[in-house]
């Protein structure tokens, strides 16, 4: 049985800007987080597209992370053209990846197996790791909903190492019907999966990972869904797409449950 999320598992809330921004409307999204206070109960991490990674980074002053959409599976410098890899989310002082995104997945044909090299390389080089997770509507309508997030976390489990999973990884589960559709899983229905991801960890990886992994939820997240998810036992904070760039961003991060 998956355990209840202990007060030690800190909320975390992350940003994705995905390629949706631009300076205009990065200002008062920075705006509002730099008045919003001294710090968050949550952790809060911004994934600007890699056009705003440096600005954004320099104007926030408020306690919040920059982290990348996306990365290269190459460990080097090198040859590839328009992509980032982990010696330059180094040289930039980021700590945050993400990968995985079902953008990445489904618009750009990336395999589960990519998605875990991914996770590998970032996380062998000492980053941390949001992995996201989730099934499309046909797959959720044909009852497979848990059966593609476990083939999904599977594929990383086989090369990251078991105590990365505690310290490290993010899990991010976003129902693909849910995504910029103004659609959003339940309350029930989000807990359902977020519970399945914990009974796996504790399952696979062990009891220690899965009390400690942070699994949040991404689709559709608005400040008017965020508190009853946040709610949710084992929903420990959001992956936010288009609510991210408003300044009521600052509400969600708040309805992230201490």
């Amino acid at each position: 049985m998956a355990a209840a999320a202990p007060s030690s598992r800190r909320p975390w809330v992350g940003g994705n800007w995905k390629a949706a921004a631009t300076k205009a409307t990065i200002g008062p999204v920075v705006e509002a987080l730099n008045k919003s206070g001294e710090g968050f109960a949550a952790e809060v991490v911004i994934f600007p597209s890699a056009m705003h990674l440096e600005s954004t980074k320099e104007a926030l002053k408020v306690d919040a992370k920059i982290g990348v959409q996306n990365i290269h599976s190459a460990e080097k410098l090198g040859a590839f053209t328009g992509e980032l890899v982990v010696p330059q989310v180094q040289d930039m002082g980021l700590e945050w990846v993400m990968v995985g995104h079902s953008e990445r997945r489904h618009l750009f044909g990336e395999a589960d197996a990519v998605v875990a090299e991914k996770a590998r390389v970032a996380l062998a080089a000492g980053l941390k790791v949001v992995v996201c997770v989730g099934e499309k509507l046909d797959e959720r309508e044909a009852g497979q909903c848990r059966a593609v997030v476990v083939r999904q976390l599977d594929a990383v489990a086989a090369v990251v190492p078991a105590e990365s999973w505690a310290a490290s990884i993010v899990v991010a589960y976003e129902p693909v019907w849910a995504i910029g559709t103004g659609k959003v899983a339940s309350a029930e229905q989000a807990q359902e999966a977020h519970k399945d991801i914990r009974e796996w960890l504790e399952a696979k990886i062990g009891a220690a990972a899965s009390a400690a992994c942070r699994i949040v939820y991404g689709g559709s997240v608005k400040p008017g869904n965020c508190t009853g998810l946040g709610a949710q036992p084992d929903i420990d904070g959001f992956l936010v797409g288009g609510a991210a760039l408003k300044p009521e961003f600052v509400d969600i991060i708040r309805g992230a449950q201490a």
